[in-house]
């Protein structure tokens, strides 16, 4: 299961506008570092990025580093693939939006499906559909509540 961010939109925007964000590597993020950025439309961190990509190639130059500048590129690069998904919760939080938490679910629909069931909101019928239960898989947690998983998950107070 992956980890999922959820972030709150700022003032008095409707909930439906939450931000989800997939903790985990990027691999378009460590391939294509700078036209991801740009996608998730992270201009300051596509713009040092850049600075920092033009920085390296000044060092080389001038150093004479040619046989370390492929190295130095990918570490650049393996950085944006593994703190994109911070990169882009840290620039929502400048943009104002709340970090509400984090849920865990093996898809987008399922991080979505947890939050709402978790602020205790009615699901919108056409953006989450029920699914059915295994027979004799339905649980119920200490609250009378149906339980996800092996454990039940703390509530939030």
């Amino acid at each position: 299961m992956a980890s999922f961010v959820v972030l709150e939109p700022p003032g008095e925007r409707p909930a439906d506008d939450m931000i989800f964000v997939r903790d985990g590597f990027a691999w378009l993020g460590l391939l294509l570092p700078f036209f991801w950025l740009l996608w998730h439309r992270l201009w300051i961190e596509a713009l040092l990025f850049l600075a920092a990509s033009i920085g390296l190639a000044m060092l080389v130059e001038f150093a004479g580093l040619g046989v370390v500048a492929p190295f130095l590129s990918l570490i650049l690069a393996l950085y944006v693939g593994i703190e994109g998904a911070t990169l882009r919760v840290w620039a929502a939080t400048r943009r104002g939006w709340r970090e509400w938490g984090v849920v865990e679910a093996d898809t987008g629909e399922d991080a979505e499906a947890r939050y709402v069931a978790e602020r205790g909101e009615t699901p919108v019928a056409d953006r989450i559909a029920p699914r059915a239960a295994a027979p004799g898989a339905a649980r119920t947690s200490a609250s009378g509540e149906p339980a996800l998983g092996l454990f039940d998950y703390p509530a939030r107070g």
